[in-house]
């Protein structure tokens, strides 16, 4: 009994001498007061949640002690099959499809695609035999069909070979890629330019390079699909204003700025993103009234000419020449060298920093591949030519002004393209159809839109599969008249806003006076026999 009683009290030496030490380690450990009277005062409020916080600690210890594939590697879990089994389950399965079937409309909109048999230009043969006018072309001044453009090519094709075979960053530059970035420069007016392999890529390179997360960009609600895709990649903070309204812009510019200031942010990059003729429906921006807001408010202006470079202005420099505004105006301006000159890719053009930072952080031109050389040439030689030939400019305006005088006349046909863009979209006006009207109506100063959203507080309605059946009806009487359209291509579902359907009509100055008075004649018949249908 003696003997059971020392131990007994030799035990509770040893844990009294341990939990000495124990407290004592613990109190040194920083923070260690606190949880001890954490502990203490939820003991004497609540001694069954002690009791639970101990459980919960200890099966959270257990828990991660564990193993978990103790069951997978024992199989105990598992499934068995036989071979049979296996074949039968593989015979039976039937895998997603990686995108779904084509639609009628789909398919029928695939069919209805001509094929150009031969050089493409403003009267090409088509592979059913039939030689057309064509206004489906960006082929704006005619360079297309030059001779002198076809012989340069030629002649740097035996010279240079064909591509560059590598990124313009590693071992694609050469010479003629130089000269071509120092003819845009000197055309526009700028301090350099970089050269782009690809024209979509260009703009949507160029914005995330320049922008990055936390950077506030205003853009107009109708920007084309291409800024869209850079502004997202971009992560910026992006404020939407009303599509081509100065009113509307400077609004934003305005609560841009209030809601820096009370929040007390720091300035971050700022940037007004816009087109010059847009690609969605042919209208032109205001430039002077944009370069007077972005000094006002302190922004950088990235305008994005791919449709007018090449196709206004004396010479076809884009909207500083037919404003008058000084290149070096406009922080950072991107065109098309396959829309503007006949050959392929982009530039944007600027001072020597906005050049020489794309040339380290812009994506397409790293990573791409550089432009050809003939094509490069060419671009180059399509320069020359605009810049010692401004009567091709005189044309191109005179052919616009010619249809837009007989097809501003059509009842039918809606046109809110400005009058001098050669590029020209043709709508179905509602008033002429037996349908219910679609709301058209613009958002007035007093419900301006929100600008968090790419959403305008009115949108237009209109009825998305009605108008593209009935106008690809008028492109196939058209076509069948000899004169080949083309409707305006979307992304449906992808785009952020769902632009109207339309035709896109692109003017040449290849084409004399009484082809395009033909061709505007054709388009009105067409118009009329269609629409005249659904009356």
């Amino acid at each position: 009994m003696n003997s059971s009683s020392q131990s007994l009290e030799l035990l509770f030496d040893f844990l009294s001498r341990s939990y000495t030490t124990l407290e004592t380690n613990f109190f040194k450990i920083p923070g260690s007061a606190v949880v001890a009277r954490y502990v203490k005062s939820s003991h004497q409020n609540d001694p069954g949640r002690t009791l639970l916080e101990v459980i919960l600690i200890i099966f959270a210890i257990r828990t991660l002690l564990q193993s978990r594939t103790r069951g997978d590697r024992s199989g105990k879990h598992f499934i068995t099959f036989d071979e049979k089994e296996i074949d039968e389950l593989v015979d039976e399965w039937t895998p997603e499809p990686l995108a779904q079937p084509l639609t009628s409309e789909e398919q029928a909109d695939l069919d209805s695609v001509p094929v150009i048999v031969g050089p493409t230009g403003p009267k090409p043969k088509l592979s059913t035999g039939k030689t057309v006018i064509n206004l489906a072309s960006y082929n704006f001044t005619g360079l297309a069909g030059s001779e002198d453009i076809k012989a340069a090519a030629v002649e740097t094709l035996r010279k240079y070979g064909l591509g560059s075979c590598g990124p313009p960053g590693f071992y694609g530059t050469q010479d003629v890629h130089i000269q071509l970035e120092q003819d845009i420069a000197d055309f526009l007016g700028t301090e350099a330019a970089i050269l782009y392999s690809q024209g979509f890529s260009t703009i949507s390179s160029v914005i995330p390079a320049f922008c990055k997360r936390g950077d506030v960009i205003v853009a107009d609600r109708g920007v084309n699909f291409a800024i869209q895709k850079g502004l997202q990649i971009s992560r910026c903070t992006v404020r939407w204003y009303d599509h081509n309204d100065m009113d509307s812009l400077e609004h934003v510019l305005e609560s841009v700025e209030k809601e820096r200031k009370k929040r007390r942010g720091p300035l971050t990059r700022r940037f007004i993103v816009t087109e010059g003729i847009f690609d969605h429906d042919g209208v032109i921006s205001d430039l002077p009234k944009l370069v007077e807001l972005k000094k006002k408010f302190k922004y950088r202006l990235i305008l994005d000419e791919s449709v007018s470079f090449g196709s206004v202005g004396r010479t076809g420099r884009g909207l500083t020449e037919l404003y008058n505004v000084p290149a070096s105006e406009v922080d950072m301006l991107v065109g098309s060298v396959a829309n503007g000159l006949s050959s392929c890719g982009g530039f944007c053009a600027g001072s020597h920093i906005v050049v020489n930072h794309q040339r380290i952080n812009g994506t397409s031109f790293v990573f791409s591949a550089a432009m050809p050389a003939l094509l490069t040439v060419a671009a180059s030689e399509g320069i020359n030519i605009l810049r010692n030939t401004p009567s091709i400019l005189t044309t191109l305006q005179e052919n616009v002004r010619a249809v837009r005088a007989i097809l501003d006349r059509v009842d039918c046909i809606n046109i809110p393209s400005h009058p001098a863009s050669a590029v020209i979209h043709l709508q179905i006006r509602w008033s002429t159809l037996q349908v219910p009207t679609p709301s058209t109506s613009s958002p007035s100063k007093q419900s301006r839109s929100n600008p968090l959203s790419v959403k305008p507080r009115d949108p237009p309605q209109f009825n998305v599969e009605l108008e593209e059946r009935l106008l690809q009806d008028i492109v196939d009487e058209a076509l069948a008249q000899g004169v080949m359209l083309t409707r305006a291509k979307r992304l449906r579902g992808q785009e952020l806003i769902e632009a109207r359907p339309s035709i896109r009509l692109a003017i040449s100055a290849a084409l004399s006076r009484k082809d395009c008075e033909k061709a505007a004649g054709v388009i009105k018949t067409a118009f009329v026999k269609v629409i005249g249908k659904r009356r």
